[in-house]
């Protein structure tokens, strides 16, 4: 799955030489892929409860094979946006085997040797995080950007033939219908919200195609909560419960989980788009930093865990997450074309602040409400966590856009054969979104006023200031997590509960 992830961002700029497709059509490469799997991960979680944990497992990696197959197949300009739905599909099938797998691994193990089991499914995440970039880098250099999509689909046929052969069916004896509605209206509202904010740079975010989306999500949304209220009266089993967030600490682990999505994940998209796209870097050395990025996800969240027998999980959040601020803050002031040795310093001191509290959140998932409620929490955490990551790569990639607009815009009226003013705000605005999908080509064609130098400048100051605001994003959270999760336990005790508390 993180290979899924990553492996794209790094092949985007080959991508768009292959497939074509302009700027929106580029960032849905990675958002069709977040969007899908982010909402229907807990329709998915429900349907492996009720139809059979191997059964959907099986069935997510049979789509996750087809889809990454169908992709290698495709050529041609135009073919991105088949490519995007394909990749739509592929998170669809990514949220089965992940809701699948995890369930059925959940009732194989109790005790101490579910933790050890799950340590494994985390350590499995820390490998792809580190390697993935490493190695998409090396096939992209090597075989061109097909070898990237065949690679997970020859990892996704390796764990279809294990399961096949090694894992036992399992199901919810007292599962009931899937919560269909609330489904439904759950994607609706993540997908029109999604889709308003990438339009927002591209159309103007007071046109119709951006606020249309915005308002629908918001309708989607307010009808979802109404919903779900009116199924958990009629069956006490709706797809979310909201009751559990009148637990002060489940809410401080929502938060904690979207602390990664722009504190770190973020980069694993953006990075390698400038290091290729907008610096000329060749895709093994863009590969080489993302290593460094990820290095510390390889041993610091069993660290972290370690660390909780002294410390309590809220310092160590707190602790961590300010670390990895204070990373983002040096990155800031790396200019595009810094030395390798002067961008690896920050790039690792994020992976070790983000390694702490990435070590302790699917623990603390479980730990913060009552037993009996914990497989509930567990599906909130994993939903709200992976819809984050999709939708802050939205609202990332909208603000880049934006800065870089009005950075380009000023340098635009400062040039001596400056364009009329309502062409250079089309222009610089046009040019701001190839350059987030790392195409300065055609962004220097529509600034023929401005020279290389001068946009590159301007390119680093937008993501400079981007990573100061993400910083102070990080902060506000690291406080508000370390509040939430330091308020009074749940009536419920244990040894998660104790290490939560500790």
């Amino acid at each position: 799955m993180p290979l899924s992830f990553t492996g794209p961002a790094v092949a985007l700029s080959a991508l768009r030489e292959a497939l074509g497709g302009g700027p929106l059509a580029l960032n849905w490469v990675t958002n069709a892929f977040m969007l899908s799997f982010g909402a229907t991960l807990m329709a998915a979680g429900a349907l492996a409860d009720l139809h059979g944990r191997r059964r959907v497992f099986l069935m997510g990696l049979g789509v996750v094979l087809a889809s990454a197959l169908a992709q290698a197949c495709l050529g041609g300009q135009g073919a991105i946006v088949v490519f995007n739905l394909l990749r739509a599909l592929q998170g669809l099938g990514a949220a089965a085997a992940l809701a699948g797998g995890t369930a059925a691994l959940a009732q194989v193990f109790d005790g101490a040797g579910r933790m050890r089991a799950f340590s494994g499914v985390g350590t499995s995440f820390g490998v792809g995080l580190a390697f993935g970039p490493l190695l998409s880098g090396w096939l992209l250099g090597v075989a061109g950007w097909r070898s990237v999509v065949l690679c997970v689909a020859a990892v996704a046929l390796a764990a279809l033939v294990l399961g096949l052969r090694c894992m036992p069916e399992s199901r919810n004896p007292k599962a009931q219908r899937l919560d269909r509605a609330g489904a439904l209206l759950f994607t609706m509202a993540l997908a029109l919200l999604t889709w308003g904010v990438l339009q927002g740079p591209e159309a103007g975010w007071s046109s119709a195609a951006t606020l249309l989306p915005l308002a629908g999500a918001a309708l989607a949304l307010a009808a979802f909560v109404a919903v779900e209220r009116r199924v958990q009266q009629r069956t006490g089993q709706p797809m979310l419960d909201l009751s559990l967030f009148r637990y002060p600490r489940f809410v401080g682990v929502q938060l904690l989980a979207g602390a990664p999505a722009y504190a770190f994940v973020v980069l694993l998209v953006l990075l390698p788009v400038r290091f290729i796209g907008v610096e000329g870097m060749g895709p093994l050395q863009a590969g080489q930093l993302m290593f460094v990025l990820s290095l510390p996800m390889l041993f610091v969240p069993l660290l972290a865990g370690w660390l909780t027998r002294w410390v309590s999980a809220a310092l160590l959040c707190l602790a961590g997450l300010l670390v990895c601020a204070a990373g983002l803050l040096w990155l800031g002031g790396c200019a595009p074309g810094t030395a390798f040795a002067q961008m690896a310093p920050p790039l690792l001191l994020i992976g070790l602040g983000i390694g702490l509290p990435w070590g302790l959140m699917d623990g603390l998932a479980v730990s913060v409400v009552p037993s009996e409620r914990a497989g509930m929490a567990t599906g909130i955490f994993s939903t709200v966590r992976v819809a984050g990551e999709g939708m802050a790569l939205a609202l990332v990639g909208a603000g880049l856009a934006a800065l870089l607009a009005w950075r380009l815009s000023a340098l635009a009226a400062q040039a001596p054969q400056a364009p009329q003013a309502v062409q250079a705000v089309h222009a610089t605005g046009r040019a701001a979104q190839l350059l987030v999908t790392g195409n300065i080509a055609e962004a220097m064609a529509l600034l023929p006023g401005l020279s290389a130098p001068a946009v590159l400048a301007a390119y680093g100051q937008a993501f400079g200031f981007l990573l100061d605001v993400l910083a102070g994003i990080t902060v506000l959270t690291a406080l508000a997590v370390y509040g939430f999760l330091r308020a009074g336990a749940p009536t419920d005790t244990g040894t998660g509960t104790d290490m939560a508390h500790a």
